[in-house]
């Protein structure tokens, strides 16, 4: 402080007078701040949100008319919170996006700071991502990963549209702020060998095998993806759900994105009501309790970030919901 600013002090003849010069200096007094710091529990401004994948399908298309991926490194709808002026994160710490590709489009490689992911709705022969070099084929419910930093592109060379939905933790990193961004030189990355496996991929087959394999919960089966190791910040899981299977009601400290692999239901999410089909998308936001209940088979796929909250010590499930 200047001695200007010890004149100030020194010189004030009530709180008010004070309340000026912290102010001028960037100090809130403790006992004078504007909005509360803490508060007894997770009060999110996030929203409970649903969003269908028939109408995203056909927003693609038309967009698809006039934006090509010459145009734009990737042609997505980014599925947002109606949350101030947020146009970007489905929760406070995710965010997810349907994306689409044409027959003979290939999306440039770029790499970054955030862990990305893809849930293959719509595909056909042809359609591809290239993860650092490793070519991964697309198959309708396959789930495969983008480690942060790692180069990814994405190719159709089949004759069909293909569709699928990402999910990254950039609104994480925007918290943070160790956000890098970097696109490939060349535009494409070459392919430098094609595995017949990958811990990149988890193709819906394994998946409904290690599914079946599993103990069944009142007609629910669960299986967490071995994901962990290259996407610290996200547990990656499927559960499968018998018609008529609920889940019981549960509130974590979480924020969850689920995707409908196959199936239909409903859920009730912080008391809204949603009725989901395959394709679709909803979001739970920290603390808000939630039930899914499937009028048929279902399986469905969720990432969170337990992990991160685990991590740091923050994470807490509701012993009655």
């Amino acid at each position: 402080m200047t001695n200007t600013t010890l004149a100030a002090i020194n010189g004030a003849t009530c709180l008010d007078d004070l309340y000026k010069v912290f102010d001028a200096h960037h100090y809130t007094a403790g006992w004078h701040k504007k909005r509360r710091s803490l508060w007894p529990q997770p009060a999110t401004e996030f929203t409970p949100q649903h969003w269908r994948y028939a109408e995203a399908m056909a927003a693609l298309d038309r967009a698809g008319e006039w934006i090509g991926t010459d145009l734009a490194e990737r042609r997505n709808l980014l599925m947002f919170n109606p949350v101030g002026d947020n146009d970007y994160a489905s929760t406070r710490t995710l965010v997810t996006a349907y994306q689409m590709i044409k027959p003979g489009e290939y999306a440039r490689a770029h790499r970054h700071s955030p862990n990305a992911l893809r849930v293959v709705l719509d595909a056909q022969p042809g359609l591809f991502t290239v993860v650092n070099g490793i070519k991964l084929p697309m198959n309708p419910g396959d789930v495969l990963l983008t480690p942060n930093w790692c180069w990814h592109s994405h190719y159709n060379e089949g004759q069909h549209k293909a569709y699928w939905i990402d999910v990254l933790d950039v609104p994480l990193v925007h918290q943070l702020e160790p956000m890098f961004y970097e696109e490939f030189p060349d535009g494409y990355q070459p392919v430098t060998s094609e595995p017949k496996e990958s811990a990149f991929c988890y193709p819906l087959a394994w998946a409904e095998a290690e599914l079946a394999k599993a103990e069944a919960a009142a007609g629910v089966r669960r299986l967490v993806l071995p994901s962990q190791p290259h996407i610290p910040t996200m547990e990656l899981s499927h559960m499968a759900l018998a018609r008529g299977a609920t889940t019981g009601v549960e509130r974590t400290t979480a924020n969850r994105i689920f995707a409908i692999v196959r199936g239909q239901g409903t859920s009730v999410v912080g008391g809204k009501r949603f009725e989901w089909h395959r394709g679709d998308v909803f979001v739970v936001p920290t603390w808000a309790p939630f039930e899914i209940t499937a009028s048929e088979d279902a399986i469905i796929f969720q990432a969170n970030d337990e992990p991160t909250q685990r991590m740091l010590g923050f994470y807490r499930r509701a012993t009655q919901p």
